[in-house]
């Protein structure tokens, strides 16, 4: 049997990876190595992550998972993109806007909006978007539809959508799974059927369907 990968998460935007604590106590408890990469969602720029979060890998001698939210997710798979040699053998993505961002377009269009933003964001979004997951690593997505969410306050979201980010904005073409739970964007972090989905995409590269 394979050994099983040091999971890392990834928090999303203005977050800490507290919010994610519930969730990495449960891929432990399924037997899972787990570490949290920590990083400044605002300050710094989209390959400065990358770098970091290259840095943050490279120490580990086995197999890595990466399981992002949201902002998380986007940043994970522009790392993948730009160091494709990482050992990396698949990647989770949880509420990630990874072809486009309402809520965000509509934060960017004002200064104060850009301000809170930052950089990342709109660099790996709006300027040099992912067209399509043309990479090795396989990528499972998982979209929340309970439309409860800041988001709705700031824009007219697609729907189905999590409350911040449209469904539709979380389907890159190329990814190896997609599947949508009813779940917010926050809440999403705290659902078993997300921990055990995660679980089986991790041991077989599908989400599980009954």
């Amino acid at each position: 049997m394979a050994a099983k990968p040091t999971v890392i998460f990834l928090h999303g935007l203005w977050m800490k990876g507290l919010e994610m604590t519930w969730l990495r106590s449960r891929l432990r408890d399924h037997g899972y190595s787990v570490r949290q990469f920590h990083y400044h969602t605002v300050s710094e720029t989209l390959a400065d992550k990358c770098k970091s979060l290259r840095k943050f890998i490279l120490p580990e001698d086995g197999p890595v998972a990466l399981v992002g939210h949201s902002l998380g997710g986007v940043v994970s798979l522009h790392t993948l993109r730009i160091y494709p040699d990482l050992p990396v053998v698949k990647a989770i993505c949880l509420g990630s806007p990874l072809v486009d961002t309402a809520a965000g377009r509509s934060l960017h269009s004002v200064g104060p909006g850009r301000v809170v933003l930052g950089r990342i964001l709109p660099e790996a979004i709006f300027e040099n978007p992912l067209q399509r997951w043309d990479q090795d690593v396989p990528v499972g997505v998982i979209a929340g539809t309970r439309s409860i969410g800041p988001g709705q306050l700031i824009a007219k979201l697609p729907k189905p959508n999590d409350g911040t980010v449209a469904v539709s904005e979380t389907q890159l073409p190329g990814v190896a799974d997609h599947l949508q739970v009813p779940y917010s964007h926050t809440t999403m972090l705290f659902a078993p059927i997300v921990a055990a989905q995660c679980d089986a995409f991790l041991r077989t590269g599908r989400f599980e369907r009954s």
